[in-house]
């Protein structure tokens, strides 16, 4: 990597930290937590519980090896393989686990790497617990983005999992406006994608932030062109408020549309970003989560090549320093790797490595921004809970102490190694999970009609194809954003868009096909997308199904797109919507 001082330093944009924000100072009770750890200090100070009278005395579990599931390659294969290996492709001795044990108290004098319920449990630093935040802090700095062209780096701090994450960011960046009370030109904005995850709308929406959406493409949002960023920016209209300074987006396997955002795309975003003076919030849970083989499985089906500029394996990030892992290299890399600025913020979260229930991710940022986050913390939620916090710890960073029992065929701990073998692992199982549903939708996303026309004195079979859907092989996440060709259907012009389409999504849940998606007017940022486009648009995720239910459900959406498609009549939808009133009327009666 480039000498610290070949490279610049963050720049300083507390200019856009909220008034509240600007006003906090440290807190003074944690402040004074650095005293505690004075070794054999008569501690009379602090307003601590004694850990003698925690009701717990270890914390046990068996975990999964780190090998368990079998990994797909990090580049793509030319040509695909003919045969699909099963959805959930397991190792040898994919049965067998480790135990874990977090125990009452550690011996380690090493407070970064000691891992016990006494400290777990009690009151702690609000950056995380200081093990876990100490791993993670390396790890993100060495091995997930080696190459942030900021001076001495980027800082993290744990959260709560990604929406928390995403809360406090906003907290900090952000002043709340009111209709009505507050002038127009103070009113502040957000973009986001022109389909993107609504839980981070709903966060903001209530503070008075404008809503901009940003039109969207194969990889995800536009830099330029119309409704692209550039354009939006250039023609801002001030009557509706300041020029938004904040930006969310998914650009890895982007919720909904599966989206995965190119290195050269981020580039040219970041650019306008820094001339405009915008600050990027990344969410980016799916990072793992890529698929090299997508793009070549798509054209051997017969489909279009998805991008030439954004496929997994082909934008290493060993320049000038590798992450140590073919594996993490080879992954198309954050927006933190373009951030000569210090304005990227993102957001991961341990909700799609290990499990939802753990609410524990972190936050990277430059440190002043991290700083920031902390002050909120310390009067917020004070870290994550510590049950998570250490069974993370021990599983992945392996036990300091005799006592202690960690991840891994020894009981040692994963370690690094064994993390990204986990990664690598899940993201071998999705991938085929996504291969398993989109072979399937490929060939089923057109209705083949056949029958017999006459011409003076010949006769002759005709066949006929009606395309019902498409969509895009995804590069990553968990998604296929699937395109309703509504426009091919009987009775499109016999009925309203959104009816037709809400009266498909009925017919999949009806009990012949006992299927369901999501609608993408859950996904409209605004109520002109909503109306203009949404109904055009299905979510469907490979992931939540069992392994086993994944091809069988495939087959059902296809059959019940075909048996849509059959109908003629008005009358014929209708009476599926009356059995979806009847349904909700029963299930009513019986709560």
């Amino acid at each position: 990597m480039a000498l610290t001082s070949e490279i610049p330093k963050p720049l300083d944009l507390s200019h856009h930290y909220s008034r509240v924000t600007k006003n906090r100072d440290s807190s003074a009770v944690k402040d004074f937590y650095k005293y505690f750890g004075i070794p054999n200090i008569g501690n009379l100070a602090g307003g601590l519980p004694n850990n003698n009278y925690f009701p717990f005395d270890t914390l046990e579990g068996a975990a999964a090896l780190p090998d368990r599931f079998k990994p797909t390659p990090n580049k793509p294969i030319d040509p695909p393989p003919e045969g699909r290996e099963s959805v959930t492709s397991r190792s040898a001795d994919d049965l067998t686990s480790s135990q874990v044990l977090v125990p009452k108290t550690s011996t380690s004098a090493d407070l970064l790497r000691k891992i016990d319920l006494k400290s777990a449990l009690q009151y702690g630093t609000a950056q995380g617990y200081p093990p876990l935040y100490s791993y993670l802090r390396q790890f993100t700095r060495e091995n997930m983005h080696p190459n942030v062209p900021y001076a001495d780096g980027p800082e993290i701090i744990l959260t709560c999992g990604s929406t928390d994450g995403f809360s406090k960011t906003i907290e900090a960046l952000s002043n709340v406006w009111t209709e009505g009370h507050d002038p127009i030109d103070e009113r502040e904005g957000v973009f986001v994608e022109e389909f993107c995850y609504m839980n981070a709308i709903q966060a903001v929406r209530p503070r008075g932030l404008n809503i901009v959406p940003i039109t969207i493409d194969n990889e995800g949002m536009k830099a330029s062109g119309e409704g692209g960023l550039q354009h939006v920016l250039e023609n801002w209209d001030e009557s509706r408020g300041k020029r938004p300074h904040l930006m969310y987006t998914v650009t890895i396997g982007q919720n909904p549309t599966s989206g995965t955002l190119s290195v050269q795309r981020r580039e040219e975003i970041y650019a306008i970003c820094s001339r405009y003076d915008v600050i990027i919030i990344e969410d980016d849970p799916y990072w793992y989560l890529q698929y090299p083989s997508a793009n070549d499985s798509s054209m051997a089906a017969g489909a279009q090549s998805i991008s030439k500029t954004n496929q997994p394996g082909e934008h290493p990030r060993n320049k000038p320093k590798s992450s140590g892992y073919p594996f993490l290299d080879s992954l198309v890399a954050s927006y933190l790797s373009v951030d000569t600025d210090g304005r990227v913020v993102r957001l991961d979260t341990f909700s799609k490595t290990v499990a939802p229930g753990c609410r524990l991710g972190w936050v990277t940022a430059q440190p002043a921004i991290c700083e920031r986050l902390l002050r909120i913390t310390e009067t917020s939620t004070q870290q994550p809970s510590g049950f998570v916090q250490s069974m993370i710890a021990e599983v992945i960073m392996g036990p300091q102490d005799p006592d202690g029992r960690g991840g891994g065929k020894a009981d040692a701990g994963w370690k690094t190694d064994g993390w990204v073998r986990w990664l690598e692992g899940l993201r071998g199982n999705y991938e085929r999970r996504m291969q398993t549903m989109c072979d399937i939708f490929e060939a089923g996303k057109q209705l083949v009609k056949t029958g017999r026309r006459q011409s003076m004195n010949e006769e002759w079979s005709v066949i006929d194809t009606v395309p019902m859907f498409d969509f895009v092989w995804p590069l990553g996440g968990m998604f296929v954003w699937v395109k309703l060709n509504l426009e091919s259907h009987p009775l499109w012009k016999k009925t309203s868009h959104e009816k037709l389409s809400r009266a498909l999504w009925i017919h999949m849940t009806t009990p012949r096909y006992l299927v369901l998606v999501a609608p993408g007017s859950l996904f409209a940022p605004t109520e002109k997308i909503r109306v203009e486009k949404s109904y055009s648009y299905f979510r469907i995720c490979f992931a939540a199904v069992d392994e086993a239910d994944v091809a069988p459900v495939s087959y059902r959406f296809v059959e019940g797109c075909k048996s849509f498609w059959a109908k003629k009549k008005l009358d014929d939808i209708d009476d599926d919507m009356e059995e979806e009133v009847e349904q909700c009327l029963l299930a009513m009666q019986m709560c």
